[in-house]
């Protein structure tokens, strides 16, 4: 038999290895991927979903994604480029509307990402265990497997960061002359990644360190090199943003900047008590990234790989550092502000390789060691044992995730068999998710704030139903509950009250029992009136 090279062993080892990784990766992210998009976090999801039909059913063109709330459509959004939505948009053509391709979409995404990170693992350690442990703990981290299979734009994005890192980080250490092609390939991803959401310009940071590391060790960096990297991609999102902020009617990007992120960050820097306040939530925020996105495990190993980094051998330690300092300060400026985990999406990777690149320094430090056999396997053992640990006790913080409100999923599904196909709602409860199943353009409110004088504006826009889903909470608005009194119940199989809002359906006693009512509240008798005529009664508490 021919002998086997070790190259060739070395290549054995890397395909069967990463291939090994992405069927681990797989079978934890197809956990509950046929559930309804009601589970965590149920508000994005629903949006998500709901442009990608949108897409199908009204407008193909991915510069006019639509959501479903704020009255009949149309109702475009400024949000990222809806890079997910629209392939799964593509999809539907294709085999028509099921929700499983967002999933799809986005498990693919989560697993390309696993595929990159070994490859950037693998180039930046000099070592193919490195590459195989960078993906091995991407594919395992919490975070990582239930957001790699949720219809989020968040698994899109740290793809194109990732390969975009990947990419530059070649570009920026080993190219000696313009190398147009790897410019040109670098600044696309780049900018496919701000596109997919712009909380990727954290990227800058690694970018100038690894520009300012080559500088420090003499070696020019062309400058149109430098400045396409850095202004390009940031001016794409620029004009992006403009461009769909003309038509919009809902402002998400620039909205939730401008109203709270940029007066948080303002306060932080004028205020003592604001600075305590914005500390205590980036502890909040640290905590969010040890629990359900990394793990106790990979958290505390990955604070050991920073600890290690000066010791370990890397083709580039100023994009690692860069990487993380942008990520804290993207942490302390925008995470602490709007505090929901997934928004740590952007730093699994870099926890990924800080982790791969001490870990096998490890185990090729055990290997040269001059030490007893027996003694150097019981400490390689302890390399896969920890693997595993992390593997099993990473599953435990994001088991509630996966639940869902399947009386909610029931009684939506229902009222879209109910109405009318082009019907407008109101919707007494916040959820794009509870929308999206109901199937019908309209308004989300909350009861207990909407007014009776805000129903009759819907109602002249077109709206034809009143979905009481907090029906407590419209109880406890008297007002609305005693005003909607005057239209029939839709009866249907769901358990949700449903008012059918049409003037044409208005009771004949309408106004008198309005007036009646009115009187009662003025004398303070609001509730006993209603009380005595048998109508919005509060439940227990």
């Amino acid at each position: 038999m021919p002998t086997v090279s070790a190259a060739s062993r070395q290549r054995i080892y890397w395909g069967v290895g990463l291939a090994g990784i992405l069927l681990i990766g797989l079978a934890l992210r197809l956990h509950g991927i046929h559930d309804p998009m009601l589970d965590h976090p149920g508000w994005r999801q629903g949006d998500t979903a709901a442009i990608a039909r949108n897409f199908f059913r009204l407008r193909f063109d991915i510069m006019y994604p639509q959501t479903m709330y704020n009255g009949p459509p149309p109702n475009y959004v400024e949000l990222e480029l809806q890079i997910v939505p629209f392939i799964v948009a593509t999809a539907y053509k294709v085999f028509g509307i099921h929700e499983i391709f967002g999933r799809i979409v986005v498990l693919a995404f989560s697993l390309g990402t696993v595929v990159t990170i070994a490859f950037f693992g693998r180039w930046l350690f000099n070592s193919t265990l490195a590459g195989i442990a960078a993906a091995f703990f991407y594919a395992i981290f919490p975070g990582s497997v239930y957001y790699g299979r949720t219809f989020t734009p968040d698994c899109a994005m740290v793809f194109f960061l990732t390969a975009a890192l990947y990419a530059t980080s070649r570009y920026i250490a080993e190219a000696e002359g313009p190398a147009p092609y790897a410019l040109a390939g670098s600044t696309l991803l780049l900018t496919l990644a701000y596109l997919a959401k712009p909380v990727a310009v954290l990227a800058a940071a690694p970018l100038l360190g690894m520009m300012g590391e080559r500088a420090r060790a003499h070696r020019a960096f062309p400058a149109l090199g430098a400045a396409t990297l850095l202004v390009v991609p940031i001016l794409v999102l620029v004009v992006y943003d403009r461009r769909i902020a003309s038509y919009a009617e809902w402002h998400w990007a620039s909205g939730i900047t401008r109203l709270h992120v940029l007066p948080a960050l303002q306060a932080s820097l004028t205020s003592a008590a604001a600075l305590g306040a914005k500390l205590t939530n980036f502890r909040t925020v640290v905590a969010m990234l040890r629990v359900t996105m990394l793990g106790d495990i990979s958290f505390w190993l990955a604070i050991a790989g920073f600890v290690a980094l000066p010791w370990v051998a890397a083709r580039t330690k100023a994009l690692l550092w860069g990487w993380l300092i942008g990520g804290l300060i993207y942490l302390y400026v925008v995470v602490t502000v709007e505090r929901v985990d997934y928004y740590l999406y952007p730093l699994l990777p870099l926890c990924a390789l800080v982790i791969a690149g001490p870990l096998a320094r490890f185990v090729a430090g055990l290997r040269e060691a001059d030490i007893a056999t027996p003694a150097r396997l019981a400490l390689l053992a302890t390399v896969p044992l920890i693997c595993i640990t992390a593997l099993l006790f990473g599953r435990v913080p994001i088991a509630p995730y996966y639940g869902y409100n399947k009386d909610a999923y029931r009684n939506a599904v229902a009222l879209d068999y109910a109405l009318p196909k082009d019907a407008v709602i109101v919707m007494g409860h916040y959820g794009p998710d509870v929308q999206y199943y109901i199937d019908r353009f309209g308004w989300e409110e909350d009861p207990i704030i909407w007014t009776s004088f805000d129903e009759e504006s819907a109602i002249r826009k077109g709206a034809r139903y009143f979905v009481a889903i907090e029906d407590n909470r419209l109880r406890n608005n008297m007002e609305l509950c005693a005003w909607l009194a005057r239209f029939p119940r839709l009866a249907y199989a769901g358990a949700w009250p449903v008012y059918e809002t049409d003037p044409a359906k208005v009771s004949p006693k309408a106004e008198r029992f309005w007036r009646e009512f009115r009187n009662a509240e003025r004398s303070g008798a609001g509730r006993a009136f209603l009380d005595a005529n048998g109508l919005c009664r509060l439940a227990p508490s």
